[in-house]
């Protein structure tokens, strides 16, 4: 949802058992974690972002793949575009000229436009705002909602989350049960969302052998979870009535 998980903690299992780190951090552009960046890559090999249309940056679609690791951005860079250099030092045989280029590898053709890179550079220079906005939303929440019969978003003292998402979690004494809800949140006008259904109840999954009861802390948390609205353009009035809302349904 915006928060950086443990990723000192991740780092020291890396180090102690020898396995690379990839860092999905999709939800979390504009985060930090521990007073540094998300995506620095501090405590990962790769960091990925994502800029899906409903990401706090977009370019329509696609993402970047960060790392501090020479080897690793050179291999990148390579799978990105079919597998094509024109570095003569990586190549097989001389060059025959200016033009000259190698296939070395089997790529992709996983390149962003540049009108795609455009709208999403044009972005940047309010990410700090758009964050802060939604830090300020999320407080208003945390207040207004602090007394009613739910499960707020938990913070960590390392983490300055993105806040991509805020969910509540509705306890067990709450009137509505989480699809009741739900329904009377979109009947009100409300664009209310679950995130996310757990992967391995989804029928690729099952047909691997996974089944209800495998992994009931997550099981759990979806059966009792709705996102509710926070973006930065949401203003306090729009805010107000969510607000309002709940407090009628959880009374």
């Amino acid at each position: 949802c915006g928060q950086s998980c443990d990723m000192a903690g991740i780092h020291g299992l890396a180090q102690h058992y020898g396995f690379r780190v990839i860092e999905d951090a999709s939800h979390a552009v504009g985060g930090r974690y521990r007073n540094h960046p998300v995506g620095n890559c501090q405590y990962s090999d790769i960091t990925i972002f994502s800029f899906h249309p409903v990401k706090i940056i977009t370019t329509g679609e696609g993402g970047m793949a960060l790392t501090n690791d020479a080897s690793l951005a050179k291999r990148m860079l390579l799978l990105r575009s079919h597998g094509i250099t024109r570095d003569t030092t990586d190549m097989t045989a001389p060059s025959d000229g200016p033009w000259y280029y190698q296939q070395i590898a089997l790529g992709f053709n996983y390149r962003m436009t540049d009108i795609q890179a455009a709208l999403g550079l044009s972005q940047t220079q309010h990410l700090e705002e758009w964050v802060s906005r939604r830090h300020a939303l999320a407080a208003r929440y945390d207040q207004a909602l602090a007394e009613l019969p739910l499960l707020l978003p938990h913070q960590h003292t390392d983490a300055y989350s993105a806040w991509h998402l805020y969910v509540i979690q509705l306890k067990s004494e709450a009137p509505l049960g989480r699809a009741e809800m739900f329904t009377a949140l979109r009947d009100d006008g409300i664009g209310v969302n679950v995130h996310y259904i757990p992967v391995h109840l989804q029928p690729y999954y099952r047909e691997l052998g996974f089944k209800v009861g495998d992994f009931p802390v997550a099981e759990t948390y979806y059966s009792r979870a709705v996102s509710i609205p926070l973006y930065s353009a949401l203003d306090d009035a729009q805010q107000n009535y969510v607000i309002e809302r709940l407090i009628k349904h959880c009374g």
